[in-house]
């Protein structure tokens, strides 16, 4: 059973998946059960993610509903294989609510990984003198120690994307990098992680021009994931000051997917994002050389 008796969003993935299998094949519950042996409600506890499903048992499934897809079997196995994987982050368990958990077991576990930012740089983008800046400013006070850590924390989920693990799409509405949020030097710094970090074949950072902004009202802060070979988006997560929720339905994750089109369609290039982005950096440069 997942830990603490209750669904972990991977066995939640996995449940999703063998119900969209089943139907696809026209079965219904009672079939799946016959093949593993098992009871009915043990395939209704399956695939809502409330119990985790064996190895074998994902394998007999699929055998059940026909999935000849080695790529789908494979990744459903995997599922199944961590389905109850304590993740690295649970050295940081005393800083991690339950929501924040499954958002950072999502982007463990993702191959495509699409952000839209309308007020400030994406964790997996930022600096680590950013990343103190915002958090400082939250709404709650934070102990510098815990700021230490919280700081350590995102460049740890940093390794990801660093790594080539992920492609990371970025789309970010263009005041949250104009306005100087934090200090200048920190900001600049910022600017010029991003465009280091937008040379990486696997991360595109695409700006909204701040003229759009029916566009960027379309939608408050989200990430996207895929985790197959297609960039299908499969699972969603809403962060706000209390927590983080993950969005799992088929017609929400396709209206956030719609929404994540509209937004890149009316970003600029990445190429034209750079050549912003470092009209940004020149304009600062001239500033600190006036103040001089």
């Amino acid at each position: 059973m997942p830990a603490g008796g209750k669904p972990t969003v991977r066995s939640r993935r996995l449940g999703t998946a063998l119900k969209r299998h089943r139907e696809a094949a026209d079965l219904d519950q009672a079939d799946g059960a016959e093949a593993i042996l098992k009871s009915v409600s043990k395939i209704s506890r399956l695939e809502s993610g409330q119990t985790s499903a064996s190895a074998l048992e994902v394998c007999t499934l699929l055998d059940r509903y026909g999935v000849d897809d080695a790529e789908e079997r494979a990744r459903l196995l995997e599922w199944a294989r961590r389905s109850n994987e304590r993740g690295w982050w649970i050295d940081y368990q005393e800083l991690v609510r339950p929501g924040y958990a499954d958002h950072i077991t999502l982007e463990a576990d993702a191959t495509y990984i699409r952000s839209w930012g309308p007020m400030r740089i994406p964790g997996l983008l930022q600096t680590p003198e950013y990343t103190e800046a915002v958090v400082t400013v939250g709404p709650k006070f934070i102990l510098p120690e815990r700021v230490v850590e919280l700081v350590k924390l995102r460049q740890e989920r940093q390794r990801r994307i660093e790594e080539g693990g992920a492609h990371f799409t970025a789309i970010i509405w263009e005041p949250a990098i104009t306005a100087l949020t934090c200090e200048r030097q920190v900001h600049t710094g910022q600017l010029a992680h991003l465009l280091e970090v937008s040379q990486r074949q696997n991360v595109t950072i695409q700006l909204l021009p701040m003229a759009e902004s029916l566009v960027a009202g379309m939608s408050g802060a989200f990430v996207a994931f895929s985790f197959g070979v297609e960039a299908n988006v499969e699972a969603v997560t809403l962060e706000n000051p209390a927590n983080a929720n993950v969005v799992e339905a088929p017609e929400d994750l396709a209206l956030y997917a719609n929404i994540f089109d509209q937004l890149r369609s009316a970003a600029l290039s990445p190429d034209g994002t750079i050549e912003r982005i470092r009209q940004l950096l020149d304009g600062g440069s001239q500033h600190r050389e006036e103040e001089l």
